[in-house]
């Protein structure tokens, strides 16, 4: 499996926040079953200064592109409007 740090940042409109404090728990039952899958490693939320959600920061594992792309397009987040940018890149979790 390859795997991936996902950083997203959220929208900054008046109701992005209100967006993602909708969407959130069903991001969070697809990272549950993500979970169980195995797709899924660790991740979070970003916080700005005054500790309000601003994004968000995962490591994920597919076998294949085509797997990483289709979760992308699918994610909560992304189909309603909560992530403006997602950056995706190769990552390798140290083995210590």
């Amino acid at each position: 499996m390859t795997q991936y740090l996902v950083t997203a940042y959220d929208f900054t409109d008046t109701e992005a926040f209100n967006r993602r404090t909708n969407v959130r728990p069903h991001h969070l039952d697809g990272v549950r079953e993500m979970k169980e899958k195995g797709n899924f490693i660790i991740g979070g939320a970003m916080l700005n200064e005054e500790g309000k959600m601003i994004g968000s920061t995962m490591i994920v594992q597919f076998e294949t592109e085509e797997e990483l792309e289709a979760w992308k397009k699918s994610d909560p987040y992304v189909t309603q409007g909560v992530w403006e940018t997602v950056d995706i890149k190769p990552f390798k979790v140290a083995e210590v």
